[in-house]
């Protein structure tokens, strides 16, 4: 696997920021942890609300503060990633079915071993926020980041059921540590 990199977006990703996104339209696959990158037509809208969402500004309810990074290959800065990391577990949500830290990464590019670095840099990232145990979950049939986070140290705690969603959810607990 070739050396990756999280970073902030910035205007200069909007060329992979848009491929990204195009390659998930073009796949039917759910874009996972980009921060509603996602919903937003406007790339430049988009990089405002990542920025103020990371200074707890501008929070819709049932939101708390998050950082979002894109992962990059640095043989090529190809985009083959992205990651959300929630500050915070304040709303009930948040704590039972979605976690401390939401990622993907392109179709294209899965099965190569990405989503583990991905993660272990998201981790990383976590413990210079301050957080010291993450929590990072994945839906009941998802084997591939159900191995990603046993990967990066997860330690099972529960399936969590949501009667509103119709799913279930695995609940895993990663200790974060300082380097």
């Amino acid at each position: 696997m070739e050396e990756v990199f999280l970073k902030v977006p910035t205007i200069q990703d909007f060329p992979e920021l848009a491929a990204y996104k195009a390659e998930f339209e073009l796949s039917g696959d759910t874009l996972h942890g980009g921060a509603r990158l996602d919903q937003m037509s406007d790339l430049s809208a988009w990089l405002e609300h990542i920025n103020a969402i990371a200074k707890g500004q501008g929070l819709e309810a049932g939101r708390v503060p998050s950082s979002t990074f894109i992962c990059m290959r640095s043989s090529d800065n190809k985009m083959l990633g992205i990651c959300n990391i929630r500050h915070s577990l304040d709303q009930p949500y948040l704590l039972n079915q979605i976690g401390h830290i939401g990622y993907s990464i392109r179709p294209s590019q899965r099965r190569k071993g990405y989503a583990k670095e991905q993660l272990r840099l998201a981790l990383m990232e976590a413990g210079k926020l301050g957080i010291s145990k993450v929590l990072v979950t994945c839906d009941e049939n998802n084997l591939a980041s159900e191995k990603t986070i046993l990967a990066n140290g997860g330690l099972y705690e529960n399936d969590f059921y949501s009667q509103a969603d119709n799913k279930t959810t695995k609940r895993f607990w990663i200790e974060v540590t300082q380097k």
